[in-house]
């Protein structure tokens, strides 16, 4: 009895971190004036691939955005063209579909994704974005690229960053050995190295990204608002590191699970939105509707005048 208390109160933080057990309280999708709806979504190139054969899928990703009409928008895997109006991803027209007269696209050029199109990440505002700011690092590569926005409501000066962290690059066999995992053949065990070696390096790399996301955000004379893909579950470095004096708005008031990633376990909550303790979370939601191989999600925040930052 006693191994069994001391266990679960070592555990208490971990399984605080992944399951909440807050009552779901129905989303209201009308947003008070004075909340700030933040989204963020790997939208997975918003379905550039299938254009042709699934052009319903792009228009139902941008319906589902403005349903909710979020004030500030982080999207991740961003296929967009912000050069060549026939682009088919054309980010301005993108834009005004969705209401925005303000965003920053950051990009490299060497992970274009063809001639007319981008492969990157971009943040959308509905407030006024004084001052932006590509993070980059070595090897300077897509999972080495973040962003970082300035945005004013009212008198109140606001730092946004946009992250998406290594991912692990499983491919679809990758995928099929994990949903079904077997040692009987010699091939078997090179699928699990191939595995095990994915994952190792995944994880190195981020903990290298985060710390300098990190370094990123202590530097930061604002309150910050987080969003983003991190490829890696509560209780990881990355996810503490980034999380760090940070509000995470699925534990304030999310309930569940909370899964964010449609494939290989029902467990993998990998998208987050943190924000600092300056703000309050009202609500949060998660759209579990597949059209992106990730869920949106969505929180209302606003600030607490009697907290400093």
């Amino acid at each position: 009895m006693l191994i069994g208390v001391v266990s679960m109160a070592i555990c208490y933080k971990p399984i605080h971190q992944l399951i909440k057990l807050n009552m779901a309280d129905d989303f209201e999708v009308k947003k008070p004036a004075n909340n700030i709806r933040v989204m963020s979504w790997n939208v997975e190139h918003f379905d550039i691939l299938e254009h042709k054969t699934h052009p319903e899928v792009k228009v139902k990703m941008l319906d589902l955005i403005n349903k909710y009409m979020p004030d500030v928008a982080c999207f991740q895997e961003m296929v967009g063209g912000d050069e060549d109006p026939s682009a088919i991803n054309y980010v301005p027209t993108i834009a005004a579909k969705l209401g925005f007269s303000q965003y920053f696209y950051s990009y490299n050029k060497k992970d274009d994704f063809d001639n007319k199109h981008h492969f990157g990440i971009i943040i959308f505002s509905r407030y006024p974005i004084i001052k932006t700011a590509t993070i980059e690092n070595d090897p300077f590569d897509y999972n080495t690229t973040f962003q970082q926005i300035d945005i004013v409501k009212n008198t109140d000066t606001i730092r946004v960053l946009n992250v998406h962290l290594q991912s692990l690059k499983f491919s679809n066999t990758n995928k099929q050995y994990i949903e079904n995992p077997t040692l009987q053949s010699e091939n078997d065990i090179e699928k699990s190295k191939n595995i095990i070696s994915k994952l190792k390096t995944g994880f190195l790399k981020r903990k290298r990204q985060s710390d300098y996301i990190r370094a990123a955000m202590d530097k930061s004379p604002y309150p910050l608002i987080v969003c983003g893909d991190f490829n890696d579950v509560p209780n990881s470095y990355a996810y503490n590191t980034i999380g760090k004096n940070m509000l995470n708005a699925f534990v304030e008031k999310g309930s569940g699970i909370g899964r964010t990633f449609s494939a290989i376990s029902p467990t993998l909550r990998i998208d987050n939105i943190f924000v600092s303790p300056t703000f309050q979370v009202q609500q949060y939601i998660r759209i579990p509707k597949i059209m992106s191989d990730h869920y949106p999600i969505i929180t209302d925040i606003k600030i607490e005048r009697n907290k400093g930052f």
